[in-house]
């Protein structure tokens, strides 16, 4: 029997946008670590022969210093899509007329950097609401992948709110960052939004552990291999094993700083493991890629909507 497919992503956040969610002066220059990050995950992914998907920032494609490096991802055969112009975590409180505008802008910025008209679309920090699902699908997009069905999204804002420098005015525009404690209870596997005019969106939400709903991406794994690499891999065998028996097809998220450490790129401590060198990381992703390997054929997000729509037609 074939084995059943899980989609790997790398959500392309750049040096200026983790200043900016952690309100440090100087993020308005744009100041960018492309020229490090992108060729060192490039020869990794090669390395391990695997093909994903990149989900780019459309204020990045529009710099020169950035378009080489965007143009590598796709040349590389990669995957491209849409996350945002601006990369602000409080999409969902933007307008409709807004949010077409920072779809249209990021959309037109990244097909002109890589020569990849994109399909997809991730709202920064899981950021989302129903408007935006009627504008991707006017877009003529395939599939959203904004939402995480997790239980401890209120957790994570605490950190963040602990460790960044806002204003009470940010604080407040963040409120709702990485979602509610309900959003535990959101579907789990690939479903379709019912739009308006009999129109259908499909839904990929990144994947969190069946049954229990506790995050399964890269950078919680990096953060459980930061206190013990063998927890790490249990925990990992775990939601692999839940997924099975669920059949549930992971989309598994990756951030770039979850490839690369502190010995590479300076002024990101507060970015979980970071503490770790980027060699520590590189032989942590190997094992997860590995242990996934095993058990699901990897393939980018557009494969992954592609095998679903397939299949709900199969259906009809």
């Amino acid at each position: 029997m074939p084995k059943p497919i899980a989609s790997l992503s790398l959500d392309l956040d750049n040096h200026w946008s983790y200043m900016k969610n952690h309100g440090v002066e100087g993020w308005k220059t744009h100041p960018s670590y492309f020229e490090t990050i992108v060729p060192h995950v490039l020869e990794l992914l090669e390395e391990l022969e695997l093909k994903i998907t990149f989900f780019i920032v459309g204020q990045d494609a529009v710099y020169e210093k950035n378009k080489q490096y965007i143009r590598m991802l796709a040349e590389a055969g990669h995957n491209i899509a849409n996350h945002s112009f601006n990369h602000e975590t409080y999409l969902h409180l933007y307008s409709r007329e807004e949010l077409i505008e920072e779809i249209d802008k990021s959309h037109q910025a990244i097909q002109s950097a890589s020569g990849k008209e994109p399909t997809g679309f991730r709202g920064p920090g899981f950021s989302w609401n129903n408007s935006l699902m009627e504008i991707l699908a006017d877009k003529g997009y395939t599939y959203d992948a904004s939402t995480f069905p997790t239980s401890i999204g209120p957790l994570a804002r605490m950190y963040y709110f602990r460790t960044a420098n806002l204003s009470k005015e940010e604080k407040k525009e963040r409120k709702e960052l990485f979602g509610k404690f309900s959003d535990a209870f959101r579907k789990l596997k690939p479903h379709f939004w019912k739009l308006k005019g009999n129109r259908k969106l499909l839904e990929i939400p990144v994947t969190t552990m069946p049954i229990f709903r506790t995050p399964i991406h890269m950078t919680y794994l990096m953060y459980l291999s930061s206190i013990s690499r063998s927890l790490m891999m249990f925990y990992l065998k775990t939601a692999i094993y839940l997924c099975k028996i669920t059949r549930t097809s992971p989309s598994f998220l990756l951030h770039p700083l979850d490839l690369i450490g502190g010995d590479k790129v300076t002024g990101l401590d507060t970015f979980p493991g970071m503490n770790l060198s980027s060699e520590e990381k590189q032989k942590t992703f190997r094992k997860v890629i590995r242990a996934l390997g095993r058990h699901y054929t990897l393939v980018t997000m557009e494969e992954h909507a592609s095998r679903v729509i397939k299949k709900s037609a199969l259906r009809e």
